[in-house]
């Protein structure tokens, strides 16, 4: 049987007008790559990269290899299962009502067969690291997919669940290299952890009408807007102190606190100002500030640890 009739393709390119279009593949093909979220997927690969650089180990290039692609699939193994469970919410949502399942492009049994597809490239990878990092890609897949994403149409706390997996992927890097979880990577763990809180929160905010009308529950449609400010500054806080501990933790040194320090003024900046009480303070345009800067700011101290970290 080919590929495209396994994976449910051949439907979709045999819709009418378009069958035996090559351009109507290359579409559904370019769809169903969109459901594993390219650009998110591409920033946790720098996280797993974080995570062997820190251990201090070699790894070979075959480990290296089977954890960062069994990392990539697992993370989009998770995102494509994830639309394919919202695809109702996201069909409420201008932000999201464009993708590829509320749109009507691609039938729901292509995303779902597509996700367990992934998946189940993804784990036998990971298992063949070692066991603690195939361990590890299962737990992320079950707590974002089976906990995480139901727990969002049913308290705001969904958040908090759904920050252990996506600072899970740092810990298989880890986990590749070294065999075993270690003080470095229960760090980048933290770091992550923190990191993300802000950062969809902020997302909360500035689309608070997007989320209300998907009857999703966020900070800022469960709590008050103050609130879900108030909550990103303590976030941000602990934020910058978890990026801070890789210094007394012997994981960095001058050249990276150097770098933490100048990043935490702008992210502390940014956060204090949500504390406004003006009646003028537009909270959208804040939050949208915050959330732009958190990427680079992730990025950015990824990238100072790991130079640091090489440097004797």
């Amino acid at each position: 049987m080919a590929n495209s009739e396994v994976f449910g393709i051949e439907q979709e390119v045999a819709k009418p007008g378009a069958r035996g279009s090559m351009a109507r593949l290359a579409s559904v093909l370019a769809d169903m790559g969109s459901l594993t979220k390219p650009r998110i997927t591409s920033l946790v690969l720098l996280t797993g990269a974080a995570g062997v650089g820190l251990a201090r180990r070699t790894a070979g290039l075959r480990t290296l290899t089977l954890a960062l692609i069994g990392t990539a699939l697992i993370v989009g193994a998770a995102n494509a299962l994830n639309m394919w469970l919202e695809r109702d919410l996201d069909a409420r949502m201008e932000r999201t009502r464009h993708r590829p399942l509320p749109a009507g492009r691609l039938s729901p049994d292509v995303a779902l067969a597509f996700g367990i597809a992934l998946a189940s490239l993804a784990i036998p990878m990971l298992f063949l690291v070692n066991v603690s990092t195939g361990c590890l890609g299962v737990a992320a897949l079950l707590i974002y997919v089976a906990l995480y994403t139901p727990l969002k149409r049913r308290t705001d706390l969904a958040l908090l669940v759904g920050a252990v997996p996506g600072a899970i992927p740092p810990l298989l890097g880890w986990t590749a290299a070294t065999g075993a979880l270690g003080a470095g990577g229960l760090l980048l763990f933290s770091l992550l952890f923190f990191w993300q809180l802000p950062h969809f929160a902020a997302i909360s905010i500035a689309r608070a009408d997007d989320y209300a009308r998907a009857n999703l529950k966020v900070i800022s449609t469960v709590r008050s807007a103050r609130s879900a400010r108030r909550i990103v500054w303590i976030w941000s806080a602990l934020l910058v102190a978890s990026s801070l501990s890789f210094v007394p933790c012997g994981f960095a040194g001058i050249r990276y606190l150097i770098a933490a320090i100048a990043l935490a003024i702008p992210c502390l900046g940014l956060a204090f100002q949500g504390l406004s009480t003006s009646p003028r303070f537009d909270a959208s345009r804040w939050a949208t500030r915050v959330f732009a800067f958190s990427i680079p700011h992730l990025t950015l101290l990824l990238i100072a640890l790991l130079c640091d970290h090489s440097v004797p």
